[in-house]
């Protein structure tokens, strides 16, 4: 059993201990994942999907408030995922195997060994692209789905931001540089007190025992050489349309540059029933640490549970 989150004060009144699981995929490699809450638990699971170079302890704060119930919900199972190369999820020794295809695999036997056969799913920015295409292609599979800053259409500008940063940043040394590092590359887009800078720093920086140290392979970046962002991938407005019996909520962050203005006026347009969020003086993606975000998220998911 694990330690509880730290987050900080203005986010979830709630950090729950999450017990430590590990499995294997199906080529071996020794995957991680936080599993907060029991599978007694009456509520529906809730799947943890993170981005590109992102990992489980993300959503720390989140699903504590999930699974003690937040918002008049049930008291529910909820799980976080690293993959392959991230957070304590064994690096690969070919970077390739850090594709899509394998990562969406890989999501299925996390599912598979842990026994959930119906879920809701929170896909922040890659994650949410996982949750869609899973969902558009086994809709008995997803309950409910929360995009966090992610839709059918990748914004040029937030493509090429990422495919600045990845696997150039140097692991910090100090609290100091760790919160440097973020405000070099974030600032722009984000309103954070110091508070919250420190925190999100920690999430991204330092290991379970309190070390700085990369949280994902370096090699993730050789991963993303074909990423152009002057030729981006073509639009899933298909995979999008085949949610459209799935309860959704799109969440934006204010200043995103992935997820446009004009990609969530559409998203909408087609989905009218969905739930948005707009998370105010944050880019992309929303972080979720906040007390009004992990709110409205928890009560998506218990109106998901109200309507069977």
């Amino acid at each position: 059993m694990a330690s509880p989150d730290l987050s900080p004060s203005r986010a979830a009144p709630l950090s729950v201990p999450f017990n430590e699981r590990f499995f294997a995929s199906d080529d071996g490699l020794k995957l991680f994942l936080r599993d907060y809450g029991s599978a007694q638990d009456p509520g529906l699971p809730v799947i943890c999907l993170p981005g590109l170079s992102r990992n489980s302890a993300d959503f720390g704060p989140l699903a504590s408030a999930l699974t003690e119930g937040l918002a008049g919900g049930r008291r529910r199972r909820v799980l976080a995922l690293d993959y392959r190369g991230r957070g304590r999820s064994e690096y690969d020794s070919d970077y390739k195997n850090y594709s899509f295809a394998l990562e969406h695999n890989d999501i299925f036997t996390a599912l598979s060994v842990s026994g959930v056969e119906r879920a809701i799913f929170m896909g922040t920015s890659r994650g949410g692209l996982h949750a869609m295409m899973l969902a558009a292609a086994h809709p008995s599979l997803a309950a409910g789905i929360v995009l966090n800053d992610i839709g059918p259409v990748l914004d040029r500008a937030g493509l090429a931001r990422i495919r600045g940063y990845i696997g150039k940043v140097p692991p910090p040394q100090s609290l100091l540089e760790a919160v440097a590092a973020l405000k070099r590359t974030m600032s722009a887009q984000f309103t954070l007190s110091d508070e919250e800078w420190e925190a999100y720093a920690k999430i991204t920086f330092t290991d379970e025992n309190g070390r700085f140290c990369a949280r994902y392979d370096p090699q993730l970046a050789k991963a993303i050489d074909d990423l152009d962002p002057d030729n981006p991938p073509p639009p899933l407005w298909e995979a999008f349309d085949a949610l459209r019996q799935t309860p959704l909520m799109i969440v934006r962050g204010e200043t995103s540059d992935l997820l446009s203005e004009e990609t969530l006026a559409e998203m909408v347009r087609r989905r009218p029933d969905a739930q948005t969020y707009i998370a105010p003086g944050q880019g992309h993606p929303a972080l979720l640490l906040d007390q009004d975000s992990i709110g409205r998220i928890a009560a998506f998911v218990a109106s998901v549970e109200q309507l069977g």
